[in-house]
């Protein structure tokens, strides 16, 4: 008797192979962020995509204070076309991510979202900075 995990059984090794790499070119994690800003090879922006308020209370150093709502033309427009933009939120929770995403990607911008937004990150142990 199978069990509810194994129904649909899983994919093929070559279709996983695909899924898998695919997910990298749209996710980062907290790990791989933290390593990068820590060791002098941060080569995108990290946008902190929450309110002014929670932004305020406890971010990522470094991050920029971009609410999804306010990304436009206009605030990417200092940024070279090929830059990377990496962008989190509260944590699983909150779909802010997408709604960022979904906006640079509209404005031809590369993005990908750092899974677990601020839940992960204190997850990890790392620290957040206030204002």
């Amino acid at each position: 008797m199978s069990s509810m995990v194994s129904r649909p059984p899983a994919a093929n090794s070559q279709d996983a192979i695909r899924h898998f790499e695919t997910l990298m070119q749209y996710e980062t994690d907290c790990w791989d962020v933290h390593h990068a800003l820590t060791q002098g090879r941060q080569d995108f922006i990290l946008l902190d995509v929450r309110g002014e308020e929670a932004f305020a209370k406890g971010h990522i150093q470094g991050a920029l204070n971009w609410p999804y709502v306010r990304i436009n033309e206009k605030v990417v427009s200092e940024y070279p076309m090929d830059m990377l933009f990496v962008v989190y939120c509260a944590g699983p929770h909150c779909n802010a991510t997408e709604k960022a995403a979904i906006k640079l990607a509209m404005l031809n911008r590369p993005v990908k979202k750092m899974i677990g937004g601020v839940t992960g990150w204190l997850d990890e142990g790392f620290q957040l900075v206030s204002v």
